[in-house]
């Protein structure tokens, strides 16, 4: 017995090309961009992180340890985000495990946050201050 063919929208989702799946991924990013306003403070934060490394004239090392903390936790506000859309789509009610669901993506998140703050501090804080100390 054969299976009834697929409609067009789950034909077009299995069969996606790697441009597609790429388009689709820079969509979700505008998407959470867009849609969160937490997502900008981490973009805001990025700027300031980028600026001090950039005064700090960073080795090539650190840029990629900032670079790897930037990622994560755009990755993981992003992810909190989805988790988030899915949990409106599924029920508007009240329910405790959707609650505690949410509650464990947005403490991902801080943990996310809060890691790349230290790693940011370490990374960045020598040679600040070494900076002003000659001034």
């Amino acid at each position: 017995m054969t299976t009834p063919p697929a409609d067009d929208d789950e034909r077009d989702f299995r069969c996606r090309t790697w441009p597609r799946k790429f388009a689709d991924a820079l969509r979700g990013i505008k998407i959470a961009m867009r849609g969160e306003a937490s997502y900008f403070v981490h973009i805001l934060a990025t700027a300031i992180v980028i600026i001090a490394g950039v005064i700090s004239r960073l080795s090539p090392t650190r840029w990629a340890l900032l670079a790897l903390c930037i990622a994560t936790v755009l990755a993981a506000e992003s992810l909190n985000t989805a988790i988030e859309r899915l949990a409106r789509a599924v029920t508007r009610k009240q329910d405790p495990q959707v609650r505690d669901a949410l509650d464990i993506a947005s403490g991902a998140v801080l943990l996310a946050a809060i890691g790349a703050a230290v790693a940011g501090a370490i990374i960045l804080l020598p040679p600040l201050v070494a900076m002003l100390e000659r001034r």
